[in-house]
């Protein structure tokens, strides 16, 4: 007895893929055919198939739109992306130009603000560059590069673009150490304007020094101008120091013009030459006059005295009854 034979969708799913394989190629061939027939009627019909199938298919051809547009995009992202780096760069060297400048700009300024500064015509100054801030709790000063071969000396002013900074306090070949008024070892005799009040500002290692030993405090009020007084030919007089303000102590203190954050370029006033002092008595007491020699003490004397006894003798002898009756006879 013959078995029978199973049949699946497998049986049936191959012949109608051969058929459809067939369908496909026979119309390729035929489109391709209808394409190489060179007749009008046919161009026509070519004109007419393309006007009516051809729009029906812009969905099949979104995807490749799609995929040329994000193509280009991807190409577009890639060079904006290059450009960004480049910028990137660009901005950092553009950063350290913009600090160089700044920097520049910032000395040229304190440059400029030294040579505007008002000073005596006769005052001649030497501008020098801090190399050290040596600025502690118990001193305070700084170094420049200026010194003996630039002919500093020691005791000479220094200013900033604004007022002074402080004194020369050790000069070296090459550079010399300066002082600054808030230095607990500075002491600075000063003017407060208007009033003329003379005062000596002491440092204290504070950013606002005090005003010691006023003539009058009464008459001084915070915001007064304070200059230096020149006295005992130490400093020059009439430089700008600061303004008065009232510490928190109850003290009258100065706030000082200079910029004592930013001291870069400091200028060196030339003072004049002071006259060297040999004789430390000669602070506290003016030498004593010599005296005279006796022997002009004793003419000076007898000079003296001979008038006198000469005089003495004519008002006894003037007087007398015996010159009177003298005289008569």
């Amino acid at each position: 007895m013959a078995k029978s034979r199973n049949t699946g969708p497998e049986d049936y799913a191959r012949p109608l893929r051969r058929l459809f394989v067939g369908l496909f190629v026979l119309v390729l061939l035929g489109l391709f055919l209808l394409w190489r027939i060179d007749s009008p009627r046919v161009e026509r019909f070519r004109a007419a198939l393309v006007d009516s199938v051809v729009p029906s298919f812009d969905w099949a051809l979104r995807p490749i739109t799609r995929a040329a547009g994000m193509i280009e995009e991807f190409q577009s992202y890639a060079s904006l992306y290059e450009q960004n780096q480049e910028l990137r760069r660009e901005l950092q060297q553009m950063k350290a130009w913009r600090e160089a400048a700044l920097q520049l700009e910032q000395k040229n300024a304190r440059l400029l603000d030294l040579n505007q500064v008002r000073l005596d015509p006769k005052l001649t100054h030497v501008t020098g560059v801090v190399l050290a801030d040596s600025g502690s709790p118990f001193r305070q000063s700084v170094l420049l590069n200026v010194g003996a071969r630039d002919g500093i000396r020691d005791g000479w002013a220094t200013m900033d673009g604004i007022g002074l900074v402080g004194r020369i306090s050790g000069v070296g070949e090459k550079t010399s150490r300066v002082i600054l008024l808030t230095d607990s070892n500075s002491r600075v005799p000063v003017t407060v304007q208007p009033s003329g009040q003379k005062a000596l500002l002491s440092g204290d290692n504070s950013a606002l020094p005090p005003l010691e030993f006023l003539e009058d405090a009464d008459l001084v009020r915070p915001g007064d101008r304070v200059v230096t007084s020149g006295d005992g030919a130490i400093l020059p007089a009439g430089l700008l120091v600061g303004q008065v303000a009232m510490g928190t102590d109850r003290r009258l203190r100065v706030v000082l013009s200079a910029d004592y954050e930013r001291l870069e370029f400091l200028r060196v006033l030339r003072s004049h030459d002071l006259t060297p002092i040999t004789d430390a008595g000669a602070l506290i007491a003016p030498p004593p006059i010599p005296s005279e020699p006796e022997a002009e003490t004793g003419e000076g004397s007898a000079v003296q005295a001979d008038p006198a006894s000469a005089g003495g003798t004519a008002d006894v002898t003037e007087g007398s009854p015996e010159a009177t009756a003298g005289t008569d006879g």
